[in-house]
């Protein structure tokens, strides 16, 4: 990851920042997104057992049948 160092005013807002925001220019032309130190990583928002309980079930429709139906959909 590159760095880049703020003057003392910038850092100032960003320090004040407390959710993810878009930086733009002057011209309203995005630079990039800002996302805060106090946020920290972003997790998963569901528990351990549920993500073990998604990998372990197989359920599900095969792929031919899900397009079966669109093009089913598409011909109304």
């Amino acid at each position: 990851m590159s760095l880049v160092i703020t003057d003392p005013a910038t850092s100032q807002k960003l320090r004040q920042i407390q959710t993810t925001v878009m930086l733009i220019d002057m011209y309203g032309k995005p630079i990039g997104r800002f996302v805060p130190t106090i946020l920290g990583p972003t997790e998963p928002r569901i528990s351990e057992e549920e993500i073990e309980r998604r990998l372990a079930n197989d359920g599900g429709r095969p792929l031919k049948d899900i397009l079966a139906d669109l093009e089913k959909r598409g011909e109304s």
